[in-house]
């Protein structure tokens, strides 16, 4: 089997041969280059895996041999060197498509894991890479096509991730498949809501505490950034995130180290970071909610998952797609939606994004009469063209929810009060199953 071949790019003699030590013991071959003359004449005649570019070099500046690398036909993943501290120029590499980073004085546990990490990385075909993920992020709308095709090309980073969009529009799916096509895919990926953790336990969380360190902690105990070691931590609504603890959240980003509560050292850690929120963190760092230095270091790439309005080409194959969760049939076997209530969706603002789109299907298969979904049994807002700027979807969204449940708890009592409490009975005039009646009683706690 090829050994790998990486190019070392630096100036200095001492630290070319520290890395090519380093990775010849990795079982890797080197190859050196002390200008980028000499690294752009290596990447167009050798057949490379892996680039370690320092960044301040005799000819210019290593940014420009990461543009260059970005320009080959295969892009070969491309680590930086910085000045300890440097972290502008990191950031900005891994913006050109910099797999990754490492500060001098350089860290050889942590350089290993980088280059372990870069060597997993397969190059297949762009059009095989977006048809990865077809089937999990529906819809074949521009929008989502070059979603996915983002997703592909940011699996290939390290550089860590904000995902922006509405509550309910896919955030949290488009981070776990960013995760499951990276080399870490085969670890584990975290997802945390950040606005679901008290404020006094978030450190603890966060960073782990040991036994002893405070009243309550009767044992050691591992936080988010250890359990998802060689993983990917995903942090949603990173925006609730108290000022105290982004301060401790940046230090553990940038150093790549935590120290858990009561530890008198700090810890390396391994771990990809993608962040997501549905507020605006560019207003909160206005009004100094939110800390921009944290901001500009979780946002070194910024992925916008679009609201499901402005992709309504796509309703169809979603409706399909939820139908068959929900009911677990076979397309011949799940409920039809007529071609009015598909419109009806189409023109439909979603406010809750697929999310609603799921609950409005969940309701409507209790409600329809086991031929056909109609736009009646959607019950959708009379005002289906709402502007697209409502004073506050979250507001409206629960009012819906309310009264959707309503309309449902009554159509179930009233079947049941005309088929005197026979359930059996009560299920085949509703056109459900016996167990779906009885699923949705417990549900409504209506079920005594």
């Amino acid at each position: 089997m090829k050994k790998p071949l990486a190019l070392i790019v630096d100036d200095e003699p001492d630290i070319r041969e520290l890395l090519e030590i380093t990775l010849n013991r990795m079982d890797i071959q080197t190859c050196g280059a002390e200008n980028i003359a000499q690294a752009k004449a290596l990447l167009q005649h050798k057949a490379l895996d892996l680039c370690l570019t320092d960044m301040k070099l005799p000819d210019g500046n290593g940014l420009e041999l990461v543009d260059f690398i970005q320009a080959l036909r295969i892009p070969v993943p491309v680590a930086v060197i910085t000045a300890h501290g440097n972290m502008e120029s990191a950031i900005l590499a891994m913006k050109k498509g910099a797999f990754d980073f490492v500060s001098k004085p350089v860290d050889l546990s942590a350089l290993k894991l980088l280059v372990s990490n870069a060597l997993k990385l397969s190059v297949p075909l762009p059009i095989a890479k977006e048809r990865r993920t077809r089937h999990l992020l529906l819809g074949e709308s521009a929008i989502m096509r070059e979603i996915r095709s983002k997703i592909n090309k940011l699996a290939r980073s390290q550089a860590p991730v904000y995902i922006s969009g509405e509550s309910g529009s896919g955030k949290e799916l488009v981070a776990k498949l960013i995760h499951q096509q990276s080399s870490r895919g085969d670890h584990a990926f975290i997802a945390i809501n950040c606005g679901a953790i008290p404020p006094d336990l978030m450190e603890s969380e966060f960073f782990g505490h040991k036994k002893g360190s405070f009243t309550g902690a009767i044992r050691d105990k591992k936080g988010f950034f250890q359990a998802a070691e060689g993983g990917t931590l995903f942090l949603d609504e990173i925006a609730d995130l108290p000022l105290p603890l982004q301060v401790k959240l940046l230090r553990a980003i940038q150093e790549k180290k935590i120290r858990p509560i009561g530890d008198s050292q700090e810890i390396p850690v391994d771990i990809r970071l993608l962040s997501a929120t549905h507020r605006n963190l560019g207003d909160m760092v206005k009004d100094g909610s939110f800390r921009q230095d944290l901001y500009y270091r979780i946002n070194v790439i910024d992925l916008h998952v679009p609201p499901l309005r402005e992709r309504p080409g796509d309703i169809p194959v979603l409706v399909d797609h939820i139908l068959a969760k929900l009911t677990g049939a076979g397309k011949q076997d799940r409920p039809s939606v007529s071609t009015a209530a598909l419109a009806a969706l189409q023109r439909y603002r979603f406010p809750g994004n697929v999310r609603e789109l799921e609950n409005i299907l969940e309701r409507a298969l209790a409600l329809y009469d086991g031929c056909s979904i109609e736009s009646g049994d959607l019950n959708l807002p009379i005002d289906e063209q709402a502007p697209a700027e409502a004073p506050n979807y979250n507001s409206a969204l629960e009012v819906l929810e309310d009264h959707l449940e309503n309309v449902e708890r009554k159509t179930l009592a009233l079947a049941l009060e005309e088929n005197e409490w026979d359930k059996t009975a009560a299920a085949k005039q509703l056109g459900l199953s016996f167990r779906s009646l009885c699923y949705r009683l417990k549900k409504l706690n209506m079920d005594s």
